[in-house]
C-alpha cells in the first residue's frame, strides 16, 4: 500500500481549513477521567471508523508524540504526529503520512475543560483540505467524519452540539 505524504499544519489551520467540523460534548465525568480515556491504549475505540488506534511513541506523551490509525475497515492508514499538547487539558495532531490520496491536509484537537469537580466539556474539531481527488467526495467526507461525533456522543450518552 502507497503512502502519501501530507502537508504540516499548526493551530491556525482549526480556523482557516476548508473543510472544518466540531463538536461540543457536555460529559458527566471529571475532566481528568475524559483525558486519560482519549490518551488510553484503546483510544477512541467507540468509534466505527476507526479499527486500531496505535500509540507509536512512550509515554508520557507530549509534543512530538506519534500515533497510527487504522481506519475504513482497514483501507485507510494514517501516521499522526502531535504538535501542541497541554497535559490533562489539550492536545492537537496532524497527520504525517496517509494511504489516502484524498487529502492534502488532516488535523484534529481535542479541548478538555473541568465544569465544576464531576464535569467537563471536551470539545473536538477536525479540519481537512482535500486534494483535487478528494473534492468531489468531500459531502461523503464530511458524512463519515461526522461519526466520529456521533459515536463520541453515544458513547458518553449525550447528543452532540455543533
Amino acid at each position: 500500500m502507497p503512502w502519501f505524504s501530507c502537508t504540516p499544519v499548526d493551530e491556525a489551520f482549526f480556523e482557516d481549513a476548508p473543510l472544518r467540523l466540531r463538536a461540543g460534548f457536555e460529559i458527566a465525568r471529571p475532566a481528568a477521567t475524559v483525558w486519560d480515556e482519549l490518551c488510553a491504549d484503546d483510544a477512541l475505540h467507540w468509534c466505527r471508523i476507526l479499527q486500531d488506534v496505535r500509540w507509536t511513541s512512550p509515554r508520557p506523551f507530549g509534543v512530538g508524540t506519534t500515533r497510527e490509525v487504522k481506519a475504513l475497515a482497514g483501507t485507510t492508514m494514517l501516521r499522526e504526529h502531535y504538535f501542541r499538547w497541554d497535559e490533562g487539558h489539550r492536545h492537537s495532531f496532524y497527520v504525517a503520512e496517509t494511504t489516502s490520496p484524498l487529502f492534502k491536509s488532516l488535523a484534529e484537537d481535542y479541548l478538555v475543560e473541568p465544569c465544576g469537580e464531576d464535569a467537563c466539556r471536551f470539545t473536538w474539531t477536525v479540519a481537512v483540505r482535500l486534494t483535487a481527488i478528494g473534492r468531489p467526495g468531500k459531502p461523503i467526507n464530511r458524512a463519515i467524519l461526522k461519526t466520529l461525533f456521533t459515536d463520541t456522543a453515544r458513547h458518553y450518552g449525550l447528543t452532540t452540539r455543533h
